[in-house]
């Protein structure tokens, strides 16, 4: 897995890509599925098409939401899969934001959410998982949080952007994948099962985050 732009960034700045847990979500272009470079800029670099949604919150032109304590996180109510709603609708709680886990509680946890159908907020204990990681295990946090955005999009219905991301999880998962498994994870059928045709595993199961007896 290329990490060269991790450490670009420097450990103790993991919030350039995570940032709000919606980060990936709204970086795929809905029109072309590619990840977008520049997703707060008004048209897709690759295919030029428009903002899916103008009044999302990668609108570049919206002053940024802050939570109680000053972090950037937008306070748009979600559905389910994290889609947003009208200001003043009534939302889904998203997952509390900045929890430390254990790799054990964020595994359970995000299982536990997805076998919900709730990959979004599998994602965003995922993304926690990630950023308070050690350095050595970021890039398997990141492919996790990236496999549950791509299962987000599988069940928007958005193929393209799911085959994007997934592909991108299953490349960073692809270091972990020799014994011992870390942390009981199936890296092996994780990977299988994000290279599989997108429109094919939509109609499939995913795999459980770790092998069943773990």
């Amino acid at each position: 897995m290329d990490t060269g732009d991790e450490e670009r960034r420097g450990d103790d700045e993991p919030w350039r890509e995570g940032g709000d847990p919606a980060c990936w979500l709204n970086a795929v272009c809905p029109a072309c599925g590619r990840v977008r470079e520049r997703p707060g800029t008004p048209v897709c670099e690759h295919c030029g098409a428009g903002p899916d949604d103008p009044d999302d919150d990668a609108g570049a032109d919206r002053d940024r939401d802050r939570d109680t304590e000053g972090r950037a996180r937008n306070a748009r109510p979600r559905d389910g899969l994290g889609r947003p709603l009208p200001y003043g609708a009534e939302g889904v709680a998203r997952q509390p934001e900045g929890v430390r886990r254990t790799p054990d509680e964020s595994l359970a946890q995000a299982q536990r959410l997805l076998d919900a159908g709730m990959p979004f907020h599998a994602h965003e204990v995922l993304e926690d998982a990630w950023k308070t990681a050690p350095p050595g295990e970021r890039g398997l946090w990141r492919a996790l949080a990236q496999f549950a955005v791509g299962l987000t999009h599988l069940a928007r219905g958005n193929a393209k952007g799911a085959r994007t991301l997934l592909s991108r999880a299953a490349d960073g998962l692809v270091p972990y994948a020799g014994p011992p498994a870390p942390y009981g994870i199936d890296v092996p059928g994780l990977i299988a099962w994000a290279r599989s045709d997108a429109t094919a595993a939509a109609e499939r199961v995913p795999p459980a985050l770790r092998v069943r007896g773990r």
